[in-house]
């Protein structure tokens, strides 16, 4: 192509303008329908924190895991339950592709997990602290993260450039 040719068809393209994501995020905290759905969110997290809270204290107990095995486990059920809330209550994600979203949600989630795990290695070898109060603190802990990425991220709409 030669450089008045592609100056023409540069010239044509809409210009994609990139926000930063400090604005978006002091944007984002004027409107009072984030505050709703960071409710919901926690709402939905509420109940994820139950299933895993549940589910490690019988791995733990019963089943007699070490403390990181059973995070894990409580990580995928409560995942799942948590996935399936979001998309279809908290943000109301259903018209976009559910294979897309579920990717970037586990990947959001994992990230946070690993950050809990992190947290929660620490308060029990470090600090002594019996598993389940560990994972309690460990899962609160990661809620913004968690929140942030998927709002941001999982589940964002399409930003006009206007």
């Amino acid at each position: 192509m030669s450089d008045d040719t592609e100056g023409a068809v540069a010239h044509r393209l809409p210009e994609r303008r990139t926000v930063d994501v400090h604005l978006r995020v002091r944007a984002g905290l004027r409107r009072p329908h984030n505050w709703l759905q960071l409710f919901k969110f926690c709402f939905v997290g509420g109940s994820g924190y139950a299933v895993n809270l549940t589910v490690f204290a019988v791995c733990v107990g019963p089943l007699g895991f070490h403390h990181l095995v059973a995070a894990t486990c409580a990580f995928v059920v409560a995942v799942l339950n948590n996935f399936w809330w979001n998309r279809h209550w908290t943000f109301r994600a259903r018209r976009g592709h559910a294979g897309f979203q579920a990717f970037r949600f586990f990947a959001v989630s994992i990230a946070a997990f690993v950050f809990a795990a992190c947290i929660l290695e620490l308060l029990v070898s470090v600090a002594g602290m019996a598993d389940v109060p560990a994972q309690a603190i460990s899962i609160v802990a990661a809620t913004p993260l968690n929140f942030i990425g998927n709002k941001m991220w999982s589940f964002a709409i399409e930003l006009d450039a206007d």
